[in-house]
C-alpha cells in the first residue's frame, strides 16, 4: 500500500497518522505544493491524503498551483481511488468537484463538538465512531454547498458540513483528528493561524488550546486511529 500526500505548509502534515502508517510499514510520499513540487499521477498510490494550509481555495490568483491540484484531485477522483481531505483539503476537494466554499461569518478555533448525521453513522469510515466527537477546529471557510450527488456526514453547531463523502471513497473532514502534542504550538506560529486565534480566543488563546488538545488528545488520538482503520479497510 502506498500513500501520497498533498501538502501546502510544512506544519500541516498528517500528524498521528505518521506514527500509524509506520507501525503498520505503510509507505507514503509528500508533495508540497507550496514549495513546487511535481505532483505524481494517481497509478502508482493507493490513496491520496489533502492537508490543511493557511490558503483559501478561491485564492488562484495568489497561489496559482491551486488550478493544477484541483484538477489533480478532479483526476483522483474520476479513477475512484481513495481521497481523504481534511480542513483545507476537504474544502478543496468540494471545489475541485463542484461544490462552493466561503468565508465564515463565526470562524470554529478550539477543541469542539462534531455530530454525526444518521448518514454518517452508517458510513464505512465512521464504523464503530460516536455520534458526537470531540476534535480541534481551526477554520474560518466552510463548504456551504456540497458538489452534486454528495453525501453529508457530520455537522457543528457553527458549522453545517463538517464531513462528506463523494462517490464511494472520496472523504472530506473540516476537522482535525490527526493532531499531536506539537500540533498547536507549530500551527500558533503561522502568522494567519496566530490571527485567527486572536480573534477568535484573544489573548492567551494558544495557552487555552494547548490545555484543552492536551486534555482531550488520548481521546483524540483513539479516534483517529479508528478512523485511520476504517479508512485503511476502504482502500
Amino acid at each position: 500500500m502506498r500513500v501520497l500526500v498533498y501538502q501546502h505548509i510544512d506544519v500541516e502534515h498528517p500528524g498521528i497518522f505518521r506514527r500509524f502508517l509506520h507501525e503498520d510499514s505503510i509507505s507514503y510520499d509528500v508533495v508540497g505544493w507550496d514549495a513546487g513540487h511535481a505532483p505524481p499521477g494517481h497509478k502508482d498510490y493507493d490513496a491520496l491524503w489533502i492537508m490543511g494550509g493557511p490558503m483559501d481555495v478561491w485564492e488562484e490568483d495568489k497561489y496559482p498551483w491551486l488550478i493544477a491540484e484541483k484538477q489533480a484531485i478532479r483526476d483522483w477522483a474520476q479513477a475512484e481511488k481513495p481521497i481523504l481531505g481534511i480542513c483545507l483539503g476537504h474544502q478543496l476537494l468540494a471545489d475541485a468537484l463542484g461544490g462552493t466554499v466561503a468565508p465564515m461569518a463565526d470562524p470554529e478555533v478550539g477543541v469542539l463538538t462534531v455530530e454525526l448525521t444518521d448518514a454518517g453513522i452508517v458510513d464505512p469510515l465512521f464504523d464503530s465512531v460516536d455520534r458526537h466527537n470531540t476534535c480541534l477546529q481551526w477554520h474560518s471557510s466552510e463548504v456551504n454547498l456540497l458538489p452534486q450527488d454528495a453525501v453529508l456526514l457530520a455537522v457543528s453547531a457553527g458549522c453545517d458540513c463538517q464531513a462528506f463523502r463523494y462517490g464511494e471513497r472520496a472523504y472530506g473532514l473540516q476537522y482535525h483528528m490527526e493532531v499531536t502534542e506539537d500540533t498547536v504550538g507549530d500551527w500558533a506560529k503561522v502568522p494567519a493561524y496566530a490571527e485567527s486565534l486572536q480573534n477568535s480566543v484573544g489573548l492567551g488563546g494558544e495557552s487555552l488550546i494547548a490545555n484543552a488538545v492536551k486534555d482531550a488528545l488520548p481521546q483524540l488520538n483513539r479516534k483517529a486511529r479508528r478512523i485511520y482503520n476504517n479508512f485503511k479497510r476502504l482502500v
